[in-house]
């Protein structure tokens, strides 16, 4: 019995405290104690101008190994950086005060680019002779005659290759006729060399004697048919003044629809072969070029 009578008068810590706290302290004359003690906070201004003092570079004077007194994150890193950098600045000011460093450098690096090129032109020249560095230009072993007659083919095939230029065009037919062919037929190899040279718009006539797999080909759209296949796109015929050939443009090469009877140019088209004759495939390395679209002013 009296085990059970101590046990129900045991009062809680917590409610002792809240007893306590509820209990208001009274005077002589039994009036409530106010606390008037005032209390002390910081005003807006008084927390805006800490804000600046703690900013100022005079309040970041004192460091430690860790951490900068009075700067934030963002100002510590800020000035960690520019302490880096300036390190870096007076590194590079000490290397950089060794003698013609910089200048060997690039010395040293250019003679060796030119011994690469010509140890390549070296074992090039096992199959091109005209290839060999040491060997003088072919021109200077043509007559009188063949030299005026090469410069005169050079001008005019400059006028139907585009981006080759004279001295380019007369080296290489000074070349041929310096190998023993005449001058006709100097002329027509060279035409049809440089014609289907890798970036050369390649006549499409011409498209079975190119040994690459992309040409890039201009012409226009002849005809375009239903594709037999969801895959394609779309297929059809491009022709220009040497002939004609089947172009195929696969879907996934995301490309732009051709209209018929509209210019088109492309570059990185594949050479594929159809039913024994050379044809094109667009592909998602290849691109299409409209030169007429978008010009309202015709």
């Amino acid at each position: 019995m009296s085990s059970n009578n101590a046990t129900s008068n045991v009062v809680s810590v917590d409610e002792q405290a809240f007893e306590k706290q509820s209990e208001a302290a009274v005077d002589e004359e039994g009036f409530e104690v106010v606390d008037e003690t005032p209390e002390f906070r910081a005003t807006v201004q008084m927390e805006v101008q800490a804000k600046v003092d703690a900013n100022h570079p005079d309040g970041i004077v004192d460091t430690s190994e860790e951490r900068i007194y009075g700067a934030t994150l963002e100002q510590e890193e800020r000035i960690r950086g520019r302490e880096e950098e300036l390190e870096r600045i007076s590194a590079r000011a000490t290397f950089g005060t060794q003698e013609g460093r910089e200048k060997r450098s690039r010395v040293v690096a250019a003679t060796r680019s030119v011994e690469r090129r010509t140890a390549f032109q070296k074992r090039a020249a096992s199959v091109d002779v005209w290839a060999d560095p040491d060997r003088d230009d072919p021109r200077e072993e043509l007559t009188q005659e063949q030299l005026a007659a090469v410069n005169t083919q050079a001008v005019r095939l400059s006028e139907k290759l585009d981006g080759w230029s004279r001295a380019a065009i007369g080296r290489r037919l000074g070349e041929v006729v310096a190998g023993g062919k005449d001058m006709m037929s100097a002329v027509v190899s060279v035409f049809e060399e440089l014609q289907t040279a890798p970036g050369q718009v390649v006549p499409i006539g011409k498209l079975e004697d190119i040994g690459r797999k992309e040409v890039r080909i201009a012409g226009r759209v002849e005809t375009l048919w239903v594709p037999s296949h969801p895959s394609i796109a779309q297929v059809g015929l491009i022709a220009d003044d040497s002939g004609r050939t089947r172009v195929t443009v696969w879907k996934a090469s995301n490309a732009p629809l051709m209209d018929e009877g509209e210019q088109v140019r492309i570059d990185g088209a594949a050479r594929n072969w159809y039913e024994g004759r050379v044809s094109l495939a667009v592909t998602g390395w290849s691109s299409l070029t409209f030169p007429e679209r978008g010009r309202w002013w015709e």
